[in-house]
């Protein structure tokens, strides 16, 4: 679905769910200034579009023992289509691995991981690379204080 295909109220819709996922339909509706039918047919209909992928609820790391967040940048020495799908399905399987992007640039991929402590962060950057059939470099940069993480994207609700 284009952006354009979103109209005025499905961008409230999206605006105001992002916000409050949990949000029952009924409140929802009063929010966009619609009746609960109509709004419930939008929602159904954004998630069979593809444009709402999933609801999700935020949780702190540290009450789960995982306050050490580490982004890592890895070069690897050659690339070819084989290496990058043998380290995709790599880091994909990998639960402490919260996100991982191939970026151009300096570097080949940038690598966001929770852990519980330094230890346990030596310990899976030495098994990731271990894995990895060539040669790589990493450079990793421990988060000292986290200023703002937004799961949030911005909604012109205002565009037609």
């Amino acid at each position: 679905m284009p952006p354009s295909a979103l109209d005025r109220t499905d961008r409230r819709i999206l605006d105001t769910l992002q916000r409050d996922g949990r949000l029952p339909m009924t409140e929802l509706a009063q929010q966009v200034g619609l009746s609960t039918s109509p709004v419930t047919e939008r929602v159904r209909r954004l998630e069979r579009e593809g444009v709402i992928t999933g609801y999700h609820a935020r949780i702190d790391p540290a009450k789960l023992g995982r306050p050490l967040l580490v982004f890592v940048e890895l070069t690897l020495s050659s690339k070819s289509g084989e290496l990058f799908e043998k380290l995709r399905n790599e880091l994909m399987h990998e639960p402490r691995v919260l996100e991982c992007h191939l970026v151009s640039g300096r570097f080949d991929y940038l690598i966001k991981m929770r852990l519980s402590a330094m230890s346990e962060y030596r310990e899976l950057l030495a098994q990731l690379l271990q894995k990895i059939p060539v040669p790589a470099q990493s450079n990793s940069y421990v988060v000292m204080e986290e200023i703002k993480e937004g799961l949030t994207l911005p909604v012109d609700a205002r565009a037609t």
